[in-house]
């Protein structure tokens, strides 16, 4: 479904401050929405060829360096990292914090351990820079509908970052939450991904279960588009199931492989460390494992899903 118009941001912005490092699938169409509103960014990928073709594309201004686009900025700067979680995100905010000035804004828009955000806003804090780290869902389909921000910062961050979250969002009021302090963000979103894995391990168990009762001989793909319509269960991940069911139910081809890419296992650890007890949560991290080498029907389901919003990359017999 569409997304209503995007508002202008509420807060002017300075001509040219902006900077995303990291031109993936959600990266670059971070760019593309953005510059939808006349927002020119400066952007920057180890991949040359990517940061040239974006920066035609849009009119973006390639870097071919973060010194580089440090340099070219206005400030105060918006340097917004789209990259792995781990060592690449903590080296390059090593190289941003000895690049930028004082009241510049570094923003960890990867699935980071909220636990890492809380310790490097910190580390920020005492080196004069804001942090903010930003939970961002949407996967490929960001561009079109809007992205879903979770963000965690001081005040000060979300003043600096706020206009290109009415932007990024599905609306200037709609799609992004100011969820508490540094940490905040990422935590929400850790969260968030672990009822995911939930919400995608009972679909795909379910028409498993409808799959195998070969005597009715059901037809998943009329199912999965009737629920779409009334149905409790209705949601975005039984669109992307039902696309997928319409072109194919048999999945013959399709690998029963369905990586983790962390943010499962962190809710799990988190469950035990504050004693809430998460078995839905937790059985399908389990799930994820197991199907590591199984065949099931459910887990190539599950690997349909994860590509059809995330463009992951599912394997072929």
């Amino acid at each position: 479904m569409p997304a209503p118009a995007t508002e202008a941001p509420s807060i002017s912005l300075p001509s040219l401050s902006f900077g995303l490092i990291g031109l993936g699938k959600m990266g670059a169409n971070m760019v593309r929405r953005l510059a939808r509103q006349d927002i020119r960014a400066a952007v920057f990928d180890q991949d040359a060829a990517v940061t040239s073709a974006l920066s035609m594309e849009v009119n973006a201004l390639a870097c071919t360096s973060l010194a580089d686009m440090v340099s070219q900025l206005a400030t105060p700067r918006v340097l917004w990292m789209m990259l792995p979680s781990g060592e690449v995100t903590e080296s390059t905010l090593a190289q941003l914090q000895a690049l930028a000035s004082p009241g510049d804004t570094l923003v960890d828009g990867a699935n980071s351990n909220y636990k890492d955000s809380v310790r490097r806003a910190a580390q920020a804090q005492e080196l004069g820079f804001h942090y903010m780290d930003a939970g961002v869902s949407g996967g490929i389909h960001g561009l079109a509908n809007g992205y879903c921000l979770m963000v965690g910062g001081s005040p000060a961050a979300l003043q600096a970052v706020q206009p290109y979250l009415e932007i990024l969002a599905p609306a200037a009021d709609t799609g992004w939450l100011h969820a508490g302090p540094a940490g905040a963000g990422h935590f929400t979103k850790m969260i968030h991904n672990g009822i995911e894995y939930g919400m995608m391990a009972a679909l795909a168990e379910g028409l498993s279960l409808l799959k195998a009762k070969k005597d009715f001989d059901i037809d998943l793909a009329d199912v999965t588009e009737l629920w779409r319509h009334g149905s409790v269960v209705r949601s975005w991940l039984l669109d992307l199931t039902a696309q997928t069911l319409q072109a194919d139910q048999s999945l013959e081809h399709i690998k029963a492989h369905v990586p983790d890419s962390g943010e499962g296992r962190w809710t799990a650890n988190e469950s035990i460390e504050l004693g809430v007890p998460t078995p839905v949560m937790t059985m399908a991290l389990m799930s994820r494992f197991a199907s590591q080498g199984a065949d099931d029907y459910a887990s190539k389901l599950l690997s349909k899903m994860r590509q059809g919003f995330g463009g992951h990359a599912v394997g072929t017999t």
